[in-house]
């Protein structure tokens, strides 16, 4: 079995790792067990936080939908529901956004909404 230096590739991992870590606090930037253990936990947090932001984002625009619905004397449920009867599929993003930008459009799809409901 022929003899493996490693110093090239260790000397490699090692800086990539403290170039990742960069502007961490205290040692976590200096030391590389500091900086890699800091990266692990950062890693799982973004890996977390990337799946936790769709749930943000998701709140959110129903919170506005809400909020725009309530303007129009429905409760969030009930435009939601006579979204769904009127036969408009429009997403929640899509809502949200018209309920922020254009009252007078999401005033129109209320409408809707409430005659699908009542018919």
């Amino acid at each position: 079995m022929s003899r493996v230096k490693r110093s090239v590739h260790g000397r490699k991992k090692r800086r990539e790792t403290l170039e990742r870590a960069k502007g961490y606090r205290g040692q976590a930037s200096k030391s590389y067990k500091r900086a890699k253990e800091a990266l692990l936990k950062a890693d799982s947090y973004a890996y977390r936080d990337r799946r936790n932001r769709k749930r943000d984002f998701r709140r959110l625009w129903i919170v506005r939908i809400n909020a725009a619905a309530r303007q129009e004397g429905m409760s969030y449920s009930q435009f939601m529901h006579g979204l769904k009867e009127a036969g408009i599929e429009v997403d929640r993003k899509v809502l949200a956004d018209i309920a922020v930008r254009d009252p007078e459009m999401f005033r129109r799809f209320a409408e809707r909404a409430r005659e699908a409901v009542a018919a």
